[in-house]
């Protein structure tokens, strides 16, 4: 019997092949082939939002050859992606096809020969609440985007457009700045005793407490008063306490987790992670071993995994490791409220596809991405890793310092896997800090005080971890939806990257507090996260679509129509510069693209003269006094893709480039700037023709 496959992309459909016999045929249909129209609003609002659809332009050969290989079938099986997107895409291959919905649909969460085989002898009919679910968000969508941004044009200017959760995504940044702006920084000071015992065995501890109550020291003169109270006194151990402590490993990830942990350690963006990952998944040649699957599918909230994978896992560590390093049992771990349990968390589709076993044949991003994976999904399946934690009080006078030290015991999950951080200041548990054996009523001898001054600092911008782990948090999107809205609020100019971090544009402030004003429930929290659990509720069968889009629709357009006929024009101005066009002499003016701001000629289109904004950083290049030039400034600019460097001011003519920031002190074999690689590193030379270069 000849059956006819048909999934959405090439790469998928020639890993299925592969698996299968010369009695099946697998087709790509290139994504979805029916849409709302571009050119036209698309949506019968009066006949219950009925959405008219159209083939996608460029569509009709791929659909002409579906119907083809369809007469020469005898069964048509829709293999798209297990999840809304994908139903909705079977359905509307359905339609267009002609096809039975009976018996129609198959979907695997693992492109694997077992996967798919198993899915083809169990066809199921196509689900049509995921369906409803799908166009419910389409429609929902369609309407905001179609009917705010003739108003924006109107009021702001030509050529915006706003999205419904991409809106939202901007006031979290915009609130934020805004946050940094009216933050007032506060003095504080911190007092770190160096301390040793009778045997000379160092150790530090910080001031904790006076008199039983925490003590604050706002300026230096508080800090010296507890210097001057406790120099020359007499410090003892007043209490030692030490106890096992253990850390656990990281559930395996999901969509927001592997976005979040793929920013933080490869510095990937979501839209890179997601295209990786996508490919991982869908197949990659590998050798005599053929065309074969990676990874799970990544788009899923669950953090279940099969039985089947657990035990393999298991039985991985056992022989790797040894026993000591396999839990009792399985671990297993919570779903998150709303979580898709059908599906399974993004692991490898068999642990024995060992990263450095299979690197040949991926590429180096490929490689990094499923060794992430595959060490995470790993981990999540070892013993836990054990320390020796201990606390020591010391009182002198009525203050008590605290020491804290821990010693890694057994590593566990950590021998192959530490999970990463937004935050730089926080401390491995893995790191040794030793404390001397205590006791008691032991007496310790003060070697110096450490005294600090500390400022407040306000709540950090964004990175792109971030932003997706709060809009998972507040419900805003589902795992398919981060990756597109990052993507989009950046193309839009409504935000840029700073040093990795978030920023508004003027007009993307400008845009969301227009926004706010007119259509608060739009940009609320709450309500958007109401609307997301609702799209749910309609997938469980529990909702009509029609009536949720009713119900959002009403006071929309009620907000829209007073919108329009309240809402003054905004004006926004260039702010001009005092940097001269060398190509007409008029005044530039700062411009914002996609990577942040810029220096343009007012006087376009008829002069189109653009240059970057050069950012001092208060040293002179090097490499042009040695060339006999005039030394230019060093600056730091922005690539193309965003990423910052330095350069000479002094370009095209000096092409000095570095990723590090360059400091005074010049190298003393080649005589160029010598560069840090953070804040606070030892200068070293960039140079890596250098004697002295790269380190050395």
């Amino acid at each position: 019997m000849a059956t006819l496959i048909i999934v959405e992309s090439p790469a998928k459909a020639q890993t299925i092949k592969g698996f299968l016999g010369k009695n099946y045929n697998v087709k790509a249909s290139l994504g979805h082939v029916r849409d709302l129209p571009r050119s036209k609003f698309g949506i019968d609002v009066e006949a219950n939002f009925e959405p008219h659809y159209i083939t996608i332009r460029g569509k009709g050969p791929v659909l002409k050859e579906l119907r083809e290989a369809a007469k020469k079938a005898d069964r048509i099986l829709l293999a798209t992606d297990p999840d809304r997107e994908g139903e909705a895409i079977a359905w509307h291959l359905a339609t267009a096809l002609k096809i039975d919905e009976e018996k129609c649909r198959i979907d695997f969460r693992e492109i694997t020969k077992d996967a798919v085989r198993q899915s083809i002898k169990k066809p199921r009919s196509i689900a049509q609440p995921v369906v409803d679910a799908q166009q419910a968000r389409r429609v929902v969508d369609r309407i905001v985007g179609y009917e705010l941004s003739p108003l924006l044009w109107a009021k702001v200017k030509p050529g915006l457009s706003a999205g419904r959760v991409q809106s939202v995504a901007v006031k979290l940044i915009v609130d934020r700045e805004r946050e940094i702006e009216a933050f007032v920084e506060e003095e504080y000071w911190s007092v770190t005793a160096m301390l040793h015992t009778e045997q000379k065995e160092e150790f530090e501890a910080k001031l904790h407490r006076k008199g039983g109550k925490k003590l604050e020291l706002p300026n230096e003169e508080a800090a010296k008063q507890v210097e001057k109270d406790v120099t020359g006194q007499t410090w003892r151990v007043t209490d030692v306490t030490k106890k096992e402590r253990r850390r656990h490993p990281a559930p395996p990830f999901t969509t927001s987790t592997l976005q979040q942990e793929a920013a933080r350690k490869l510095g990937y963006p979501a839209k890179k992670t997601m295209r990786l990952a996508q490919q991982l998944y869908e197949g990659l040649p590998m050798g005599k071993l053929g065309t074969l699957g990676l990874i799970t599918y990544m788009r899923t909230d669950a953090t279940r995994v099969a039985d089947e994978a657990v035990a393999e896992v298991r039985s991985y560590i056992k022989e790797t490791y040894g026993s000591t390093y396999v839990p009792g049992k399985p671990r297993q771990y919570a779903a998150k409220k709303g979580a898709q349990e059908a599906h399974e968390a993004v692991r490898p589709t068999s642990t024995l596809r060992i990263p450095s076993e299979i690197k040949q044949y991926l590429s180096r991003d490929q490689l990094r991405l499923y060794t992430l994976i595959w060490e995470r999904f790993v981990a999540s399946q070892m013993s836990s890793a054990v320390f020796d934690a201990m606390s020591v009080d010391l009182s002198v006078q009525d203050y008590l310092f605290r020491a804290t030290g821990s010693q890694l015991k057994f590593p566990g999950f950590l021998k192959i896997y530490h999970e990463g951080s937004d935050s730089s200041s926080q401390t491995d548990d893995s790191k040794d800090r030793l404390l001397p054996d205590l006791k008691v009523d032991e007496h310790v001898l003060l070697q110096r005080l450490d005294l600090l001054q500390h400022f407040t600092q306000p709540p950090p911008r964004f990175s792109e971890a971030m932003l997706v782990k709060t809009l998972e948090e507040e419900g805003i999107g589902r795992p398919s939806t981060y990756a597109p809205i990052i993507d989009t609020i950046a193309a839009r100019a409504y935000v840029y990257r700073e040093e990795k971090r978030f920023r508004p544009t003027e007009l993307g402030i400008i845009v969301t507090d227009l926004l706010a004003e007119s259509f608060p429930r739009l940009l609320d929290l709450k309500f958007t996260a109401v609307l997301e659990e609702e799209l749910d509720n309609i997938e469980e069968g529990q909702m009509v679509w029609q009536d949720v889009i009713g119900e959002f629709y009403k006071p929309f357009a009620e907000d829209l129509k007073k919108a329009h006929a309240e809402l003054e024009r905004i004006e926004i101005q260039d702010e001009v510069s005092d940097v001269l066009c060398e190509k007409c002499g008029r005044n530039m003016v700062y411009k914002l693209g996609r990577y942040g701001k810029f220096l343009a000629c007012p006087g376009y289109p008829e002069c189109k003269n653009t240059k970057p904004i050069l950012d001092e950083i208060g040293i002179e290049c090097s490499q042009c006094k040695k060339e006999g030039r005039e030394a230019g400034q060093l600056v730091r600019r922005r690539s193309r893709r965003g990423r910052y460097f330095y350069g000479c001011s002094n370009y095209p003519d000096c092409t000095y480039t570095s990723w590090q920031r360059p400091v005074a002190e010049l190298c003393p074999y080649c005589g160029k700037n010598l560069t840090v690689r953070k804040e606070g590193a030892d200068p070293m030379c960039s140079n890596k023709e250098c004697p002295g270069g790269d380190g050395k």
